[in-house]
């Protein structure tokens, strides 16, 4: 089975602008994150997808493999959709350009579930948060079904604990996807839907139009780049280290 990682790099974020090129110990983020993706065997090819000239020229330097992709794509999905239209592929996974934590462990329970039948089309990864993480609106969470399948994704702390009788347990979404090469198709053939516009997330156009998606639990948490200090804390944990 081939597996294709791409790594979405657009320079505009809107919380922390060119943040895909800060600076951590030496390195742009984008190198620590292409360097995390690196330690999974299973991709057959990895490469960065930029609007960017700037992040183009910036992974040449560094040798990490790039490409030129159209400034008018909303989200990293769409921007995988046209990678696609370049690069044959059985699996495509969607990695984020702000995750310079992830490890094997993060990108073998996204990959592995396609290995274990056709039914599986769409998966992502969940872990355990407190209250407090889950009461952060940049904290996605999800709630699943018996099987480990997504029933939503929110900004919003779910499930609500009406009566707060019980233990309820959270889960922070993290944003890695990988996807069959027919359900990316699909996804690009279907309109933004409302849900997905409600809340800012794209993968709830899936969860709209009846697609499954495969939430895989894992204990290890990422510590994704959305903030300054999100930056302040990743340059903490990565003192003395090197990506490349």
């Amino acid at each position: 089975m081939k597996i294709l990682g791409v790594i979405p790099a657009r320079l505009a974020s809107t919380r922390l602008p060119g943040k895909v090129l800060l600076d951590i110990h030496g390195y742009p983020l984008i190198a620590w994150v292409y360097a995390a993706a690196r330690r999974s065997p299973l991709f057959t090819e990895l490469i960065v997808a930029t609007d960017s000239q700037e992040v183009l020229d910036v992974c040449r330097d560094l040798a990490i493999p790039a490409e030129m992709t159209s400034v008018e794509h909303r989200c990293g999905s769409d921007r995988l959709n046209e990678i696609m239209s370049r690069h044959e592929a059985d699996v495509y996974a969607n990695i984020q350009g702000d995750e310079p934590m992830l490890s094997a462990e993060h990108l073998d329970l996204l990959l592995r579930p396609f290995a274990d039948g056709d039914n599986v089309q769409v998966t992502t990864l969940m872990t355990p948060i407190d209250n407090e993480a889950a009461a952060d609106p940049n904290n996605v969470k999800v709630v699943t079904d018996v099987h480990g399948n997504a029933i939503y994704f929110s900004r919003w702390p779910i499930p609500y604990d009406r009566d707060q009788k019980a233990p309820v347990s959270r889960y922070k979404h993290i944003g890695l996807y990988a996807y069959r090469a027919e359900a990316l198709r699909l996804f690009h053939s279907l309109k933004p839907s409302s849900l997905e516009l409600a809340e800012n997330l794209e993968q709830l156009r899936y969860l709209e139009n009846g697609v499954p998606i495969h939430v895989a639990l894992t204990h290890s948490n990422t510590v994704g780049v959305d903030t300054q200090s999100d930056l302040v804390r990743v340059r903490g944990l990565l003192a003395g280290k090197s990506p490349l």
